[in-house]
């Protein structure tokens, strides 16, 4: 098998391309969207306050009905167009490229003077850390001196074995049950954290595959660098052939691709636009089902053997295996069965939900929030652009050319005055819904990701776009590469009867 033309070697265990992160805008000479003032801030908290405009109004008593009958999530509507994983591979995407644990919600920020604790870099840095010298505990020192293979771990108990005897995996994790991570958010919830124990395992399966093809006279940290690499390049690949076209619509897609990139431009190194992390992309907050099925149990028929739950429950008290889908926790049942989450081809896939601007009722109520700090998740976005200086939707689309949303499309606004001065964020959410039925995003959010995600590919040397534009995938089908290839490959979808 060959997975492409670098020489063995060539690539460092982590990227150095960057000398660190930053953030910054796309469109600096635009105003923020409205003065920070207190009446400002109090029509934010309103519009995205628990049982607010934003509110689903979510029956959340009954987890397993939320998923089975429609009816019960009116405000939710389902979308054809993309299945449930798409929201938290994005959200895995998103730790891979920001973390910014310095900004307030308080007081106004200046993206350039925050550091981005992530490399603006699609390069799995959240996965692999500063590799095996920087980051041993990631690794597994019983092969090849923990110099090559990731450290992943069995779940103990009968509920954690497939019908066809393979066991369940989880992330490692230390005595007190956190989780031995490149990014500790990516335990944030179960579905995001069965995800890196996917990249993990298919790490591993290419590093036996890079073993085999090269035969002896590498050294283990040769080996590491050509298997980083192959992963790295398929993953790439996902984002720029699967995960973008269905997020931002294959029209945008191909645009970007053909054309390139108009607006964002850098001088020197790529950075985090705020336009993007604080507003385009926060769309996958809509997405957010309030509950989902995790997995099907030991039998994959009888509903009271499968896993339902919220996503968060704060009620949820147990801490050994509690009722929702939280991480920072180990027990048999939870781990993600991938065929409610993408398409293997049977009826068991579950769709995700349209973007539009109704959130689900659960992330009015998150766990764990900050003193003096809103329990909304959509009042901490809102609150988020003002601090930053967003600019309004309206002056962005004008910026970009592109169609703006008309007075009636913002209506429901107007007693808040942001109608015709709306928050990116808000504007963004309700373009999709306006102009693309909330099946993807709207021209101008979809161009802001689109043109990011191409951007941080392009602008990394070591990318395959760099190295080898016309590289194509060895994990796969036909020169292809989707979600279904990559847990199948990993060995991570279990056998269901």
């Amino acid at each position: 098998m060959s997975h492409g033309n670098a020489d063995i070697g060539q690539f460092t265990p982590k990227s150095t391309f960057y000398e660190r992160g930053r953030f910054g805008r796309l469109f600096p000479s635009l105003p923020p969207f409205a003065a920070d003032t207190a009446i400002i801030r109090d029509a934010l908290l309103e519009l995205g306050a628990p049982g607010g405009p934003m509110d689903a109004a979510d029956d959340l008593s009954d987890p397993i009905t939320l998923i089975t009958d429609p009816a019960k999530s009116v405000d939710n509507p389902n979308n054809p167009a993309l299945t449930a994983g798409f929201t938290f591979f994005g959200q895995f995407l998103d730790h891979d490229m920001t973390f910014d644990p310095t900004s307030s919600l308080a007081r106004r920020q200046d993206p350039e003077s925050i550091r981005n604790f992530r490399i603006p870099a699609l390069d799995l840095d959240s996965l692999y850390g500063g590799g095996p010298g920087v980051s041993p505990h990631l690794y597994d020192r019983f092969v090849d001196g923990g110099r090559t293979t990731m450290l992943t771990e069995e779940i103990p108990g009968s509920a954690a074995v497939s019908v066809d005897g393979s066991a369940r995996h989880d992330l490692p994790r230390n005595s007190q049950q956190v989780a031995l991570i490149g990014d500790p958010r990516n335990d944030e919830n179960l579905i995001v954290s069965q995800l890196h124990l996917a990249m993990l395992r298919f790490h591993n399966v290419v590093v036996g595959d890079v073993k085999a093809e090269l035969g002896p006279g590498f050294t283990a940290d040769e080996i590491f660098a050509e298997a980083q690499r192959i992963v790295r390049w398929h993953y790439q690949w996902l984002i720029l052939r699967e995960f973008l076209p269905m997020t931002v619509g294959t029209q945008t897609t191909q645009n970007v691709l053909a054309e390139g990139r108009k607006f964002y431009k850098w001088r020197n190194d790529p950075f985090i636009p705020v336009e993007f992390s604080v507003a385009a992309y926060r769309f996958g907050h809509s997405q957010v089902r309030p509950s989902y099925r995790a997995n099907f149990g030991t039998s994959g028929t009888d509903p009271t053997q499968q896993f339902f739950a919220l996503i968060f429950d704060p009620a949820a008290a147990e801490p050994t295996d509690p009722d929702d889908l939280r991480g920072g926790v180990r027990a048999p049942r939870r781990f993600i069965d991938w065929q409610t989450f993408f398409d293997f081809g049977d009826s068991r896939v579950r769709p995700n939900k349209k973007i539009d601007t109704a959130l689900s009722s659960v992330l009015f109520n998150l766990m764990g929030q900050l003193p003096n700090t809103p329990t909304s998740l959509a009042s901490r976005n809102l609150l988020r652009a003002l601090t930053m200086g967003v600019p309004s939707g309206q002056r962005v689309a004008k910026a970009m050319n592109l169609p703006e949303l008309v007075a009636g499309d913002l209506a429901d606004l107007k007693d808040l005055s942001l109608h015709q001065r709306t928050p990116l964020w808000f504007y963004v959410l309700r373009e999709a819904d306006v102009m693309a039925n909330g099946e993807h995003l709207g021209p101008v959010g979809g161009r802001i990701v689109a043109e990011v995600f191409l951007g941080l590919i392009q602008g990394d040397s070591q990318s395959y776009l760099r190295q080898d534009p016309d590289w194509t995938p060895t994990y796969g089908n036909n020169d292809q590469f989707s979600f279904v290839d990559l847990f199948t490959a990993a060995g991570v979808v279990a056998a269901i009867p």
